[in-house]
């Protein structure tokens, strides 16, 4: 796991995007994109035209930020992806989609992948009845998550779920409030997936 230190807007901004670093935050006027859409430090207003292999560095950068994966990880699912059949970028994605700390988030459990990433190794979150602390746990069609039985998992899983974004749970998860659990009810397909990455682009850069 890839921990983001210092101001998250600013890596928004670096990338062009909104990466939801600070979950519901992102979805305000305070949002560091909104406000200054340029690039940050000195020079960002003046027009950057990247070179072949800077936009595509900057495309494995955005997957990376996304996620919260560090360079050595990226390159462990590159070469998973890899070594499955079909297309290389759509099995990278897949298999970042089916992080715990992601579907975590896209189940509304958690505000943003960070947050999710925390309540994970704080042993706040459990995978078909266990207790799970690895943010990286790859979830399986069929597995049920749900907050650990005690009153402090369940007050902030509750008070994540009236602050979630309620449009973000896609086809592949479902969300149950009473009890609270998510369920994965099927492996993401690239359609399913709404992340602004090319990965075609990650996948060149990879292969180099």
């Amino acid at each position: 796991m890839a921990r983001l230190l210092g101001p998250k807007c600013r890596i928004c901004r670096r990338e062009g995007v909104k990466l939801f670093l600070k979950g519901s935050r992102c979805e305000t006027v305070k949002c560091g994109v909104e406000r200054t859409p340029s690039p940050p430090g000195q020079h960002g207003h003046k027009r950057t035209r990247y070179t072949d292999y800077g936009s595509h560095l900057r495309e494995k950068q955005k997957l990376k930020r996304l996620y919260g994966i560090s360079e050595r990880q990226f390159k462990r699912y590159f070469r998973e992806a890899m070594g499955q059949t079909g297309n290389t970028g759509d099995n990278l994605l897949i298999i970042l989609e089916r992080r715990l700390d992601n579907v975590v988030f896209y189940s509304g459990l958690a505000v943003s992948r960070a947050q999710a990433r925390q309540i994970i190794t704080h042993r706040h979150i459990l995978v078909n009845d266990k207790k799970v602390n690895i943010t990286s746990y790859p979830v399986k069609a069929g597995d049920i998550i749900k907050p650990a039985p005690d009153e402090q998992s369940a007050n902030l899983i509750k008070k994540n779920l009236e602050a979630a974004r309620k449009d973000q749970i896609p086809s592949w998860l479902k969300l149950e409030t009473e009890p609270v659990k998510a369920q994965m009810v099927q492996l993401p397909a690239r359609s399913d997936i709404v992340t602004q990455i090319n990965e075609q682009l990650v996948v060149e850069f990879a292969s180099r």
